[in-house]
């Protein structure tokens, strides 16, 4: 005797408890219900939800990994591209860890994506907090104020540049100009650029947690 599953409707044998197409788990009822729960039964209650996430584990893989992560994705450190990509593939290792301990080793798009999100928050919080303490250190404890200075000085004169040959009036430019310089513009720059990079760094662990429960899910589902 053969039943539909209830997400994808394709056949499932009697007996088994899993659809050999989709994975989700089935509920098996036979003679025995009466009497007490079958083995299959007793099997299927103590198995988890796919799409549900035993958080402990979870927290205490992304803590190993993404403060690490974080601390090599700090602007002193490393900046750019590698930063990204680093972030990605610390949320997916985070998910294989996390799926190593569980039965059954499957994992639902959603949950991988969560855990990477939880990943992307340890991980850039911890690199930012590294931005601010160096930039800081630099600053006042180790008076290297005038490297920031002469680098900001070049980055808006590069501006004004721009905004001279893409036609803006000298009034504007001059509002705009004073704008930066000033120590408020200044520091609403530096905290814009490191949000910027916070945001995209969740951005990536929240893909790269995602993709990896992608992959691992799809071959490992349970299969009858």
């Amino acid at each position: 005797m053969e039943s539909t599953c209830s997400r994808c409707h394709q056949a499932v044998r009697d007996g088994d408890c899993f659809c050999p197409v989709c994975g989700l788990p089935q509920l098996v009822y036979s003679a025995e219900a009466s009497t007490g729960q079958s083995p299959a039964d007793q099997w299927l209650g103590a198995a988890r939800d796919a799409s549900e996430i035993d958080w402990k584990p979870a927290l205490r893989a992304a803590l190993a990994l993404a403060i690490p992560a974080g601390l090599c994705c700090s602007v002193p450190v490393s900046a750019g591209i590698f930063g990204l990509l680093l972030m990605a593939g610390t949320a997916a290792w985070v998910v294989a860890l996390y799926m190593r301990n569980q039965r059954p080793a499957w994992i639902t798009v959603g949950a991988g994506a969560r855990i990477g999100l939880v990943t992307g928050v340890v991980g850039s919080w911890t690199s930012a907090a590294v931005t601010a303490v160096t930039l800081f250190a630099m600053r006042f404890w180790l008076h290297q104020g005038n490297v920031f200075d002469n680098f900001w000085q070049n980055v808006v004169q590069q501006m004004t540049q721009e905004w001279t040959t893409m036609g803006v009036d000298a009034q504007t430019i001059a509002t705009l100009k004073g704008m930066l310089v000033s120590p408020e513009g200044r520091a609403g720059w530096v905290l814009g650029a490191i949000a910027f990079v916070m945001t995209a760094l969740l951005v990536c662990a929240t893909a790269g947690g995602a993709l990896s429960a992608r992959l691992l899910g799809r071959s490992r589902r349970p299969q009858t």
